[in-house]
């Protein structure tokens, strides 16, 4: 009898209850049920963010959906297929043979050879390949990709077109950066080297704390942001670069406010203006393999610090040069000065009144590539 009381007492309480959360306008659900919409939420926040921080896959060439082959290309020893092109004097008749590396958002078609005058090439007798790296225009992408696995791409580039022994290479902005790793991994393969506008990584040990610090603080601001997630946070790489709330690489959304007084002269200049052609040539893999990939390998952790490298040639048989505007807003000119002091070995060039695009000044080019194969300005 008070167990069936205790049951009439109880339900009556709740409509009571009930009632009153009528009356006050709320309704608070049961303390179980209020945890599992909370767990739910979480989950589908975390399934959301996962979606949103992974990459599309590449369109790799010559696949369904992919953009077609139209570059000759060779096929590397992990299977990867590299596209190339040569310019200059045929290669059995060339005096001098040199591998040219693009920069950031760049393709085979900005070889150092289409900024050279006809004229140069023909009386020094030279030949150019230059290629697209991993992920850019034909090249398949490397997922793997690491600061070695460039030099060896180079190498294996040059020996499957019979370049013989021993080349030259020139880099130019992150193609620049690739140099560093050309010389600490294949030296023996060199006759000469040139890094133009050479991406500096800012953590790369041997800088001093201030240097570093000044030199990082004149990025703006995004690009300081940039910077940062692909050294701390590669993952989020993607989505960074992406997203719409924030501004990021100033690279990527092509902003000129990283431009110097010079640069935004030479993008007005027909040397530059003609890269519209093949634009859309450059990221048709998509971004995440060319772009973020370079950033991420180019900003992360590295094996080795480009300022412990020792000099390839000890005997003077060859040399290494480094060219750069003392006006370039994108590597600040500090770090550079620096890298040169203390590696004495590199014979410095620094341009007054340059910015970034050096080799796109008319007549730089020339003088870049006479300096590096006979010492001749």
């Amino acid at each position: 009898m008070a167990v069936g009381v205790n049951k009439k007492v109880s339900a009556a309480s709740a409509r009571a209850h009930t009632r009153k959360a009528n009356q006050n306008g709320s309704f608070q659900l049961p303390p179980g049920v209020l945890k599992k919409l909370l767990v739910l939420s979480f989950v589908g926040i975390l399934a959301w963010a996962y979606q949103a921080i992974q990459p599309p896959p590449p369109k790799i060439p010559g696949t369904p959906g992919g953009p077609p082959i139209t570059a000759p290309r060779i096929k590397l020893r992990d299977g990867r297929n590299l596209a190339y092109k040569e310019e200059g004097v045929p290669k059995e008749s060339a005096k001098y043979k040199i591998v040219s590396v693009h920069g950031f958002d760049s393709c085979r078609h900005d070889s150092i050879a289409t900024l050279m005058s006809p004229e140069l090439v023909k009386e020094l007798g030279l030949y150019v390949v230059s290629f697209d790296r991993p992920g850019y225009g034909e090249s398949d992408p490397n997922p793997k990709r690491t600061v070695k696995s460039m030099a060896t791409d180079i190498e294996e580039l040059a020996d499957q077109l019979g370049l013989g022994s021993k080349f030259y290479v020139v880099g130019y902005s992150m193609g620049g950066e690739v140099i560093w790793s050309v010389l600490k991994y294949i030296p023996h393969r060199l006759l000469g080297a040139t890094l133009i506008s050479p991406v500096a990584n800012y953590w790369w040990t041997g800088f001093p704390a201030n240097l570093f610090k000044e030199a990082y603080n004149e990025q703006l601001l995004n690009d300081q942001w940039a910077l940062r997630v692909a050294h701390y946070l590669p993952w989020l790489t993607y989505w960074w670069n992406t997203q719409k709330w924030f501004s990021f690489s100033s690279a990527i959304s092509h902003n000129p406010d990283v431009f110097s007084t010079k640069d935004k002269e030479l993008v007005m200049e027909p040397n530059w203006q003609s890269r519209n052609a093949y634009a859309a040539y450059i990221r048709q893999q998509e971004e995440f393999e060319s772009l973020h990939r370079d950033m991420i390998v180019g900003f992360g952790t590295w094996e080795f610090s480009p300022l412990e490298l020792e000099n390839p040639f000890p005997n003077n048989e060859g040399s290494v040069h480094l060219w750069h505007g003392d006006d370039d807003h994108l590597v600040p000119v500090s770090l550079e000065r620096y890298i040169a002091h203390q590696l004495p070995w590199i014979r410095y060039h620094e341009l007054p009144g340059e910015g970034h695009l050096i080799p796109y000044s008319v007549g730089n080019a020339d003088t870049i590539i006479k300096e590096l194969l006979t010492g001749k300005k």
